[in-house]
């Protein structure tokens, strides 16, 4: 599994977490992990970005 498609299965179970009711610690924390999956997607398309051509 790419990188990317493994923070995006991540992020998708932390959203699930979040929808099926947390208390307001673990949702705290939950939220704090998105973004930090959010930044890493962020830098890892902005990777890609950088090396054009590279397929």
């Amino acid at each position: 599994m790419s990188a990317v498609a493994n923070l995006l299965a991540r992020k998708q179970a932390l959203m699930e977490r979040l929808e099926s009711g947390t208390g307001p610690n673990e949702r705290e924390e939950i939220e704090r992990l998105i973004e930090q999956i959010e930044t890493a997607l962020n830098l890892l398309e902005s990777g890609d970005a950088a090396t054009p051509g590279e397929e």
